[in-house]
């Protein structure tokens, strides 16, 4: 078990699991739910990864599944035992969105992400990333925002070190023309993403104006993948309105070729650089 792996992705291991024995037992969820006398929604979350099963829910629930391999049976309890564990981003647990992105991150792979808008996080300075929070949550205390940007500058950490993310990025030619915290700001983090994109595991394109309709134009969008864990992968789709994770394999293999399809369209690694250069000393 890799260090980097982390309790999130041993989380959603134990529910791919734990949901392939029930489904080899031939029980519905439902037919689980009642026989524990648990709420109805447990074993969904279970075996989604929305919430931490006890090492002796996974004990029970093998029994009730018929699974007599002790071997394979103490593994999935120490998963429930380390999936259970203290993360570093615990800490943050107040200010982060719903179902955890960055648990998932700290465990991905690799990653790509397309951004019609702004800079993502993993790019941003510190200045440009205070400009952002600071407009979009006036209300927030100054403490509060103090630290989300904290979260954000951890989350970078996960560019550099012995395993690094690889990362993918494509943005919109109007989050790198939009001018976020002023000039000064703005031009700080177009040097920041031209020394960024130099990193050997950072891939960055820049989707023109001139590229046209496309089938991200709905909003912003994010593949989380997982080395040897495929059918782990997930997509992120961040909106207004609330957060929503694709996990279904057919349909993450759909954006994963979306993803493919609009690096075609978008310039490549010279040209991106180039485009940012010319907005810097325009």
């Amino acid at each position: 078990m890799s260090d980097i792996e982390g309790p999130t992705l041993r989380r959603r291991r134990l529910g791919v699991e734990l949901k392939r024995c029930r489904e080899a037992a031939h029980l519905t969820q439902q037919d689980v739910s009642r026989h524990f006398e648990w709420h109805s929604a447990k074993v969904t979350r279970i075996e989604t990864a929305r919430v931490a099963v006890t090492p002796r829910d996974v004990r029970d629930l093998l029994t009730l599944y018929r699974v007599e391999d002790e071997e394979y049976r103490e593994a999935l309890v120490e998963l429930a035992r380390s999936s259970r564990e203290r993360s570093w981003w615990t800490d943050y647990k107040d200010i982060m969105r719903p179902g955890n992105f960055v648990g998932m991150e700290a465990a991905a792979t690799s990653m790509r992400c397309w951004e019609p808008i702004i800079i993502p996080g993993l790019l941003q300075t510190e200045k440009y990333m205070r400009a952002l929070i600071s407009t979009g949550r006036s209300a927030d205390p100054p403490q509060r925002i103090d630290r989300r940007i904290s979260l954000r500058l951890t989350r970078q950490s996960r560019l550099h070190g012995e395993h690094p993310l690889e990362l993918a990025v494509i943005v919109d030619e109007s989050a790198v023309r939009r001018v976020i915290g002023g000039r000064a700001v703005m031009n700080a983090q177009l040097e920041h993403l031209i020394d960024t994109a130099k990193l050997p595991n950072v891939s960055l394109q820049i989707l023109p104006f001139s590229a046209g309709e496309h089938s991200f134009l709905g909003g912003p969008c994010t593949l989380l993948e997982y080395r040897d864990t495929t059918h782990l992968d997930v997509v992120y789709l961040e909106g207004l309105a609330g957060d929503y994770y694709e996990e279904q394999p057919t349909e993450v293999a759909r954006y994963r070729q979306e993803f493919e399809r609009l690096s075609t369209k978008a310039l490549d690694h010279r040209t991106t650089i180039k485009m940012i250069e010319s907005l810097l000393f325009a």
